[in-house]
């Protein structure tokens, strides 16, 4: 009997041991949500903000990654607006027809950071 006993809380335990887990881990991403919600949040811009140039704020707010996987319907032109980059045809020697740009082309992103 002793030993079904100690079965017992052992069970018990590691049942309480995996349901405290599990809230800590529900907490996390509640917070890891909210994190990012308000991360999110704190890009909108507001009408006093003198940092925005026209609709392009989104474009030119958030910086291309140095390697950049072309999308849907984007173009060198797009791209290098969106990036800030008037160099790409020259810093990508793979691309021998800038009008032949096709979705999942990997391409090196040099972004300029010195605005006219």
């Amino acid at each position: 009997m002793a030993t079904f006993n100690s079965r017992k809380r052992a069970i018990l335990s590691s049942k309480g041991i995996a349901e405290a887990a599990s809230w800590y881990c529900a907490i996390f991403l509640v917070a890891l949500i909210l994190l990012c919600i308000f991360r999110d949040s704190s890009m909108i811009p507001n009408n006093n903000d003198h940092n925005i140039i026209g609709s392009n704020y989104f474009l030119s707010s958030k910086p291309c990654d140095e390697i950049y996987v072309v999308g849907e319907g984007e173009t060198l032109n797009t791209i290098s607006d969106k990036c800030n980059d008037p160099f790409i045809v020259e810093n990508n020697p793979h691309i021998h027809d800038p009008d032949d740009v096709f979705p999942g082309l990997v391409i090196k992103i040099t972004p300029s950071y010195h605005h006219t």
